[in-house]
């Protein structure tokens, strides 16, 4: 391990740990001195400037290597974003606020209440995240769900509510004005917009959700816990309690992957859409995401199938600091990490921090680039061209499962099978490989490629990649 120490920057190369690619370093940034720097939202402008806010009620602004505090005073903010006119737009527990520096001292001046009409009981579990704006010019919000046995109303399982949206996708406009427009959200820890400007939501693992999840978050869609029902007309408590899980299930909305637990993540936040600008490596049109717990980064790739978006999942880097509860590219193509522990176990030996990850803009790590679903099979794609040697059938394993839809806490992998392949052939690129097998619908497939190699004997870093297969091709 090389440290280099430079300003503010702490330079770490973390090549040694299993899910790292080559030419990708961690940068550590030096946050200010005795402050608490839990961060849980992040926005970075295109002149370079870095907002973060803090769980503890801060926002900071990082310019020209100094920082400085804009605002104080907040409740546990869980987002943030840089307006188009220079505000600050945070989602605190209790409200959704603009932050103005009107005199352009560079500290905020007035703190304007855009809204606060869902309802906040002081329960430590009532997060609201946001960060991000639809293409209408809205800001979009998701209020978590509360927790614990004293909470009054209704409790099918671990989380609860004592109304006012909780487990509700929101937005507010400009002027002010309040939508709750989704429901059965659990603990909806990030948001994330592609470059079509389509929402998705991460959600975390708990009752009613088998393993942690990526959802394509749209008008009038139930995710599947039934606690947020509660805020509709045609339900009430008694109505709840007398439903059936099978009955909730046929209603909610399938998310767009399932993210193995502790295999991939435990508690993920917001996808951080990578176009195609090519700044960050060979990777492009891709989501990011932390992990709070596991102290990593992976990837998700989408594929619409059937009128509806579906993918897989794959790993890119762990060895950070702490728990990745935030991530932002900036202009140069660095990915920034906003990262906390706020008490729960991560696995990086810091509480809180605030770190970058870099390409050395040169170098192309051999990795799994990209699955896709085709008929009767999946197309692979390397980053760099394959040993034909190393490709065959019995090189290859693929395994598949899917999960149960209860109220207890997560689910194990059900009908757990391994897969039997038809054939594997490399493609006149070089890097791309098409496996023919059987398929079935509604099901997690896990496609381990550890045993491909590229023409110079190297197996990639990240060798798996599951694919949520919701849909077939036709």
């Amino acid at each position: 391990m090389k440290i280099l120490i430079s300003c503010l920057i702490i330079v770490i190369s973390w090549s040694s740990f299993a899910a790292s690619p080559d030419a990708y370093s961690i940068e550590t940034i030096e946050t200010p001195k005795d402050v608490l720097f839990h961060v849980t939202g992040l926005d970075i402008t295109e002149d370079g400037r870095v907002y973060c806010c803090t769980r503890y009620g801060d926002v900071w602004v990082l310019a020209q290597g100094k920082w400085t505090r804009f605002a104080t005073g907040l409740h546990e903010p869980c987002g943030l974003m840089v307006d188009q006119d220079g505000a600050v737009i945070v989602t605190q527990k209790p409200e959704m606020t603009k932050l103005i520096d009107s005199d352009k001292d560079g500290i905020a001046d007035l703190y304007l209440n855009l809204s606060h009409a869902w309802e906040f009981h002081n329960n430590y579990h009532e997060f609201n995240f946001g960060g991000i704006r639809d293409n209408s010019g809205n800001y979009v919000g998701t209020l978590n769900l509360a927790a614990g046995r004293n909470v009054a109303g209704l409790k099918l399982s671990a989380m609860s509510t004592e109304g006012g949206y909780r487990g509700w996708a929101y937005k507010v406009s400009p002027e002010g004005k309040f939508t709750a427009f989704a429901s059965g959200l659990r603990s909806p820890a990030g948001l994330g917009t592609n470059d079509l400007g389509e929402i998705f939501f991460t959600d975390n693992q708990g009752d009613y959700v088998a393993t942690s999840t990526l959802n394509h978050l749209e008008q009038g869609k139930f995710y599947g816990h039934p606690i947020s029902l509660l805020d509709k007309p045609e339900y009430n408590m008694a109505k709840l309690k007398e439903m059936k899980d099978e009955e909730f299930e046929k209603m909610r909305t399938l998310p767009v992957v399932w993210i193995p637990q502790e295999e991939i993540a435990n508690s993920p936040g917001n996808p951080e859409w990578l176009g195609d600008s090519g700044k960050f490596g060979p990777f492009k049109n891709q989501f990011f995401i932390g992990d709070q717990t596991r102290s990593n980064i992976f990837r998700v790739s989408l594929q619409k199938v059937g009128g509806r978006y579906q993918g897989c999942v794959i790993d890119f880097i762990s060895g950070l600091q702490c728990g990745n509860i935030r991530l932002k590219f900036d202009a140069e193509g660095a990915l920034w990490a906003g990262q906390t522990s706020r008490g729960w176990a991560s696995r990086g030996s810091k509480p809180f921090g605030l770190q970058k990850v870099v390409w050395d803009k040169k170098t192309i790590p051999f990795e799994i680039e990209d699955v896709k679903l085709i008929k009767g099979g999946f197309k692979v794609t390397f980053t760099k061209e394959v040993d034909p040697k190393s490709v065959k059938v019995a090189n290859i394993g693929i395994s598949h499962w899917w999960y149960n839809y209860t109220r207890d806490y997560g689910s194990p992998k059900v009908d757990l099978k391994n897969s039997e392949l038809s054939s594997v052939q490399v493609q006149a690129d070089g890097k791309t490989l098409v496996i023919k097998m059987p398929l079935k619908k509604q099901q997690v497939y896990c496609l381990d490629l550890s045993q491909v190699l590229n023409k110079s004997g190297q197996k990639t870093h990240n060798s798996k990649a599951f694919y949520t297969l919701i849909n077939l091709v036709e």
